[in-house]
């Protein structure tokens, strides 16, 4: 079965460490939708399993959709695609969009997940990212969502910042917990040159993140969120039993899916596709009929390599049977060698290498290592 993403390109405001790519200038909107409503059907047939088991709303901020907007996408969807009847349909949502008359549209719609991104319960702090909402928000908007029957929701929270001691971390995490959600998302604050944060970080005015303090409140984060029966599942992704992201996990695991909107990605197995970085060319050529997406054939090395960055992230490892099946018996020799030289890091079962912990905080440094 495969999934569905799209890219809903448009926030309230900019995020001072965002780098994705979204616009805040909301007059275009309806263009976007409307053309993300004619690459659905100019792309349905790229999938060639059209039941789907999941389907992401992501952004940009999906929660700015208004109900009319996601019901002509869903129909779209429905008319295209067939749905797996445990299909999950993820939406983004930020807390200062959530309101009892949006969550029950979004349950009439479908929406059976929700991804709040709250980033911090720190106020100072969320005026420092430039978050629009604000710390009593955060926490309203998960309870809003549970008192309207939503189960299923997950929670970001970013580490890392200036703002932060591992005591504060401490406190944010049991206050996470308090929540009683049955899925965490946890992300190392990274700096990227393009954002405000890096603009500033280039200029002197932003200090460095801390990697020490940042390793400290990473492997707190894996001793307190497993004691409250939270499996990591992937480096920066902690959900409860039966609560691991359907449609993440499809990426880690190497499955199908097309991606809809500007700048969304595709994968079919043997290549990649992207949509381009820009919302009106995008339409523009939606309707005009002109190619708005660039392809990338995938190289076996190029396949190996990927497979070896994303399920090193996992709790499910690397196969060396598997990969000896899917890249041949000299590449799963490679692989072989070169992992049983990184011993103090992984931990191996009848051929299947996963990360410890030391190994969970090196591990694009070990994939790479591994990589031909």
């Amino acid at each position: 079965m495969s999934g569905i993403y799209l890219h809903i390109p448009f926030c309230k405001q900019a995020c001072n460490y965002c780098d994705f790519h979204f616009s805040t200038r909301l007059n275009n909107k309806g263009d976007v939708v409307n053309s993300i409503l004619k690459e659905i059907e100019v792309r349905k047939e790229y999938l060639i399993d059209k039941n789907l088991k999941s389907i992401y709303f992501g952004g940009g901020t999906p929660s700015l959709l208004t109900n009319t907007e996601l019901a002509m996408i869903m129909e779209r969807l429905r008319a295209g695609f067939s749905f797996n009847k445990d299909i999950e349909i993820t939406l983004e949502a930020n807390p200062d969009d959530i309101n009892k008359i949006k969550l029950e549209e979004w349950g009439r719609e479908g929406i059976n997940r929700l991804s709040i991104g709250l980033q911090s319960f720190n106020e100072e702090e969320l005026k420092w990212m430039n978050r629009a909402h604000s710390a009593v928000e955060s926490v309203n908007s998960v309870k809003m969502a549970q008192d309207k029957g939503f189960e299923n929701i997950s929670i970001d929270l970013i580490y890392g910042s200036k703002f932060q001691t591992l005591l504060s971390w401490e406190k944010t995490l049991l206050q996470a917990l308090d929540l009683s959600t049955r899925h965490i998302s946890s992300y190392n604050l990274t700096i990227e040159n393009k954002t405000v944060l890096g603009t500033k970080l280039s200029k002197g005015n932003e200090p460095a993140v801390n990697d020490e303090l940042s390793s400290s409140q990473f492997l707190l984060m894996l001793e307190m969120l497993a004691d409250n029966e939270f499996i990591q599942y992937e480096i920066s992704n902690f959900g409860k039993k039966n609560y691991f992201a359907v449609h993440n996990t499809n990426y880690w695991l190497g499955e199908h899916y097309l991606g809809l909107g500007p700048s969304a990605h595709s994968f079919n197995g043997n290549s990649r596709q992207w949509n381009i970085k820009n919302n009106s060319l995008y339409s523009e050529r939606l309707k005009t009929g002109k190619a708005f997406f660039e392809v990338e054939s995938l190289s076996l090395k190029e396949k190996y390599n990927e497979y070896v960055l994303t399920r090193l992230r996992t709790i499910w490892g690397c196969d060396s049977k598997e990969i000896e099946a899917q890249f041949g018996f000299s590449v799963a020799d490679h692989f072989k060698k070169l992992i049983r030289k990184k011993n103090n890091f992984i931990i191996e079962n009848s051929g299947v290498f996963t990360l410890n912990k030391a190994g969970k905080l090196q591990a694009d440094g070990i994939a790479a290592y591994l990589f031909l």
